[in-house]
């Protein structure tokens, strides 16, 4: 079966170009099997990562306030074996995260070879949301928008 939510390319994203309500042509007892067919998979997969050591995963869920990314953790990652697949959730950063470079906090919950790591939002909140609620000066965010 292909993907019916890929897309390959350098194409920009224009979400209005997405229907909603599109379910890839699958009713909801297929997908809750194919769901129930990936999680075992996933599971084996798992099992064989933590046995060899050699790599470790990181799933990265950004998205906004009700999007979905706990019901993703919850459905998808919960199954898993919570000794090698834990949760990392990024809030307003802390005075002692602040004194440091902004990549810090991330760097330190990074998964160590053979677990899974789920960052429940990213680095991509250490970008905004110091800007928003200017919690440092712009001469300390501004650089953190630079592509180079």
């Amino acid at each position: 079966m292909g993907f019916a939510h890929r897309l390959e390319g350098e194409r920009q994203i224009k979400l209005a170009e997405f229907d909603p309500a599109e379910v890839a042509g699958l009713k909801r007892g297929q997908a809750e099997k194919k769901t129930a067919r990936l999680i075992e998979e996933l599971t084996g997969l798992q099992e064989l990562l933590y046995a060899v050591q050699a790599q470790s995963v990181l799933v990265i869920l950004q998205g906004r306030d009700t999007s979905g990314k706990d019901g993703t953790i919850r459905h998808v990652m919960g199954p898993l074996n919570s000794q090698s697949c834990t949760v990392a959730s990024f809030k307003v950063p802390t005075e002692e995260e602040l004194a440091h470079d902004f990549l810090w906090r991330v760097h330190a919950k990074t998964p160590p070879a053979g677990d899974i790591k789920i960052f429940n939002r990213s680095h991509y909140e250490d970008v905004l949301v110091v800007r928003v609620h200017e919690l440092v000066p712009e001469q300390v965010w501004r650089p953190r928008y630079d592509p180079h």
